[in-house]
């Protein structure tokens, strides 16, 4: 598969932990201990493949509200895996970028986002945005906000607001908008991810849960991409043509 046949831009939603976990008869954090193994197998892949961008969703919004024992493990996990992973990520050029209320975790969870984004930032192969206390209906609001006081402190006309100029105000202001969405664990929806990001972006569901979720899901993932028909709204060029 070529270059110009990848996305430039890859959004994953990792679901099916917890599932997986039950059907072994393990608590919950079993299997997002199980799915973060996964999860660094994925990114590695990612990389290899050329893909320029990836943005994952690690800790949504409304993950706050699972049980407090859960929910503990679980940054637990993440306090782990930023100790363990900066560094091997960074040796394979890989930049992280974290987008949603960080001010949401512990100061020190905080310190090692800030660190891992400085020990990275200068990396180009890979931008790998971890979306955590994510939402993507908080994320429109807070740029709506952003551009509303712009306007109140006189630095913004409002009639000068169009897509570009709002898409600028959100968390993943300059980058590529997502050419492909996968979302493993059955389930068929967006769950308040990157709406705004997502209006044109081709959509892959996999019922495969994300701890078995494997190297050759994602490159079939990527082979269906290749052949759907992007028009954009508009028509495509010719009968043949796969990328309009």
């Amino acid at each position: 598969m070529s270059g110009a046949d990848l996305p430039h831009h890859l959004a994953i939603i990792m679901d099916g932990n917890g599932r997986w976990a039950a059907r072994r008869g393990k608590p919950r954090t079993y299997g997002h201990q199980a799915g973060t193994e996964v999860a660094r197998r994925i990114v590695r892949a990612v990389a290899e493949r050329g893909i320029p961008v990836l943005t994952v969703y690690a800790f949504s919004s409304e993950n706050w509200r699972r049980p407090r024992h859960e929910v503990t493990r679980l940054m637990s996990l993440f306090r782990r895996a930023l100790d363990r992973e900066v560094d091997q990520l960074d040796q394979h050029g890989v930049q992280l970028n974290f987008i949603g209320r960080r001010e949401a975790f512990a100061k020190s969870l905080q310190r090692g986002m800030a660190r891992a984004e400085e020990i990275t930032r200068n990396n180009t192969r890979l931008l790998l945005n971890i979306a955590a206390s994510y939402g993507g209906r908080d994320d429109i609001v807070t740029a709506a906000r952003k551009l509303a006081e712009q306007a109140r402190r006189g630095e913004l006309d409002p009639n000068t607001i169009d897509e570009a100029t709002f898409g600028d105000a959100l968390q993943l202001a300059g980058q590529p908008e997502p050419d492909l969405f996968i979302r493993t664990g059955g389930e068929r929806r967006l769950s308040n991810y990157l709406l705004w990001n997502l209006a044109y972006t081709e959509l892959h569901f996999s019922d495969t849960l994300w701890p078995d979720f494997t190297v050759a899901d994602l490159d079939a993932a990527l082979d269906d991409f290749r052949q759907r028909d992007r028009r954009f709204g508009g028509l495509a060029e010719s009968p043949t043509k796969k990328h309009a």
